[in-house]
């Protein structure tokens, strides 16, 4: 089997792909990841004591952000009137998981946002802890799930 990359041309060349004979659907992408945290650090982001702020809602707001300039960042990817942008923040027992969902009417599909999202959210809780945690790692940044539903 010879897969054949959307991105490339004939002649081996990165391209944008049209989309444009595609019809405009309901579509929906979540993505997730996580950032592991002394258990030090995990107890100043709960007592909101991290000197640069609120943590969890700057990386929320920040994962917002970055999925609506998604296309900017990433030079193949379409842009995309995004109807909808969730980023949830949650301390665990050993760090912080992020869940982004993005979701748009469209001709292709929303999970570059939804990933972009998450992983901003991710750097934006590193940098805002960098100054008392010198052991975090990103890790685990999925999709874990992308839908497409007929618009009726």
């Amino acid at each position: 089997m010879d897969p054949q990359l959307s991105h490339i041309d004939d002649s081996g060349k990165a391209r944008m792909v049209d989309v444009g004979h595609k019809p405009p659907m309901r579509r929906r992408a979540t993505a997730e990841g996580f950032i592991r945290l002394q258990p030090e650090t995990l107890e100043l982001i709960r007592r909101n004591e991290i000197a640069k702020g609120d943590v969890l809602a700057v990386a929320r707001i920040a994962g917002i952000q970055a999925a609506k300039e998604t296309a900017r960042l990433i030079p193949l990817c379409h842009p995309l009137p995004i109807d909808h942008i969730d980023v949830q923040a949650e301390t665990v027992d050993d760090g912080i998981r992020i869940t982004a969902t993005a979701a748009c009417v469209g001709r292709t599909g929303v999970e570059m946002e939804a990933i972009t999202a998450a992983t901003i959210a991710l750097v934006t809780v590193y940098d805002m802890c960098k100054a008392v945690d010198k052991s975090m790692t990103i890790e685990q940044v999925r999709l874990v799930e992308k839908t497409k539903k007929e618009i009726y």
